[in-house]
């Protein structure tokens, strides 16, 4: 339809007329919700879908600048953290030893050798609760695939050749006595010490008292598959009875030991064409272990050894004992604690955590057992402004399904532990996307890096705590908790990295 010049100008005065009136207040603007009610918005319907409804959920967010609260939710109840623990016992560790802190593992005899390179007696490998006698590269290196577990083995081997060692009249030792032993906390299941995540704690560490065990396929079917272990020197015997089968069945197969045995059992199918199955698997005694992989490179290196590897322990905190008895002969100092400390962050290692609880102890209290090192942690959290009944702690890496803590507990260690500006407090937690234990996580990579958080998975259980630098550059403290859920815990933590990501808009400061 066409208009003519006069109705056309009456159409625009009229529109123009409205536009007016808007700007005017003749007619209601439409708002934009305040940025902070917006994530909370985006945060309660997330919480509002069926994964999330099917877990109990602990979140409590705060603003590091201001203290204001951002968001929270069962901020004062207790959830089980999972390996959101750890992040008060490395801050402990911290707090209390120092970030240049270093652990030493010794070789020891009663006497220097003779003449003819003759040591007699015991040749005494001494645990100085190093947790870093293994392959791994420090600092932390995400690319760190393949280390070489002999590695700290060898140089001590070196040493005690450089020494004119050439024959030991006794016994190989495995010497763990500067820690009681008591190698399972309260809490921890049976199940937990087949594996590597659940490796028995004790003051002489070798390859995070872990070993691997690779099974392939024969070179034909119907052959017995071919087993290996990773370090091939181990008081262990194995029990393979897995079958190479053709390429149109299924693999399956299963590991089982039974707590405190020396026999794996290995059962099941394995495809001929299949690259095979590796697990890493605890071992049943730290020491004995150690002693077994120091007599065997000693021996492969020429040195003539009369006796056998055997472990030495101390079952109770009233056996005296003393680390530098007799002469040393080799030594080997761990990293700063600083990158220990990021170790287990990163990675979540759990056995690791377990010994700064106790190297805490020992060196504060005297006393190296885990009940001291829990009195400590309660002392330390008391002196941080966290409530009496905010936090019960039976472990040290949250492996524990008898540790409970709150969120708002967690942010308060964070908050605290930002404040007094340690070095690279931030930088030992994993970032999201890029490394450690958020190195898969998150839908969005590229916005997920502005998180810097812990991770914390049991069963029932997942966690995320740490820090998020928002869009506007403010920085949040924030924990996120989810227990008692029923599904899988890949659609939980998918709730929890979608609330993270949310917190990333608030526009606040």
């Amino acid at each position: 339809m066409r208009m003519s010049g006069g109705v056309m100008w009456i159409a625009v005065l009229l529109a123009m007329a409205v536009c007016a009136g808007a700007e005017t207040g003749a007619r209601k603007p439409v708002r934009k919700a305040p940025p902070a009610l917006s994530v909370q918005r985006r945060i309660d319907t997330l919480l509002g879908t069926k994964a999330a409804r099917n877990a109990q959920w602990g979140i409590h967010v705060v603003s590091l600048k201001t203290g204001r609260v951002v968001y929270e939710r069962n901020a004062g109840e207790h959830f089980a953290p999972a390996s959101n623990a750890k992040l008060f016992t490395t801050a402990l560790a911290l707090s209390r030893l120092g970030k240049d802190y270093r652990f030493a593992t010794t070789v020891r005899a009663d006497q220097n050798p003779d003449a003819a390179g003759r040591i007699e007696g015991d040749l005494r490998l001494v645990g100085g609760a190093d947790p870093t006698f293994s392959g791994r590269a420090y600092p932390y290196r995400k690319d760190d695939d393949a280390p070489n577990p002999l590695e700290p083995v060898e140089l001590l081997c070196n040493a005690i050749l450089d020494r004119g060692v050439r024959v030991i009249s006794g016994d190989i030792v495995g010497d763990d006595r500067l820690f009681p032993y008591d190698p399972y906390p309260e809490g921890w299941t049976v199940d937990d010490s087949t594996w590597e995540y659940g490796a028995p704690v004790s003051a002489l560490v070798f390859s995070d008292n872990a070993f691997t065990l690779v099974v392939r396929p024969a070179r034909e079917v119907g052959g017995p598959a071919r087993v290996m272990l990773s370090p091939p020197a181990l008081p262990l015997v194995i029990d393979n009875q897995v079958t190479t089968v053709g390429d149109g069945d299924v693999s399956d197969v299963q590991v089982n030991r039974l707590a405190g045995s020396r026999e794996v059992r290995i059962t099941g199918k394995l495809r001929l064409q299949s690259k095979g199955v590796r697990q890493l698997l605890a071992v049943d005694d730290p020491a004995l272990y150690a002693a077994y992989v120091l007599h065997d490179e000693l021996t492969r290196r020429g040195v003539r050894i009369d006796g056998v590897p055997v472990a030495r322990h101390r079952w109770s905190a009233e056996e005296p004992f003393g680390p530098n008895e007799g002469v040393e002969l080799a030594r080997r100092e761990s990293p700063p604690l600083s990158e220990v400390a990021q170790v287990v962050d990163k990675v979540s290692q759990n056995l690791h955590a377990e010994i700064l609880l106790r190297e805490v102890a020992r060196v504060r209290r005297k006393d190296a057992t885990r009940e001291a090192g829990l009195k400590e942690m309660k002392q330390f959290l008391d002196e941080i402004g966290v409530p009496p009944d905010a936090c019960h702690f039976e472990d040290g890496s949250g492996l524990s399904r008898r540790t409970l803590v709150t969120p708002a507990a967690i942010t308060r260690l964070l908050v605290y532990m930002d404040s007094r500006e340690h070095d690279g407090w931030d930088r030992m937690l994993p970032v999201g996307g890029e490394d450690g234990t958020l190195e898969s996580r998150f839908e969005e990579a590229r916005l997920a890096s502005a998180i810097h958080a812990k991770t914390g998975t049991l069963s029932t259980a997942s966690a995320l705590s740490g820090y998020i630098t928002t869009g506007r550059k403010a920085r949040l403290a924030f924990s996120i908790i989810a227990n008692g859920y029923t599904l899988p815990s890949s659609e939980v933590r998918r709730v929890i990295d979608r609330i993270g990501l949310a917190l990333i808009d608030w526009e606040g400061n």
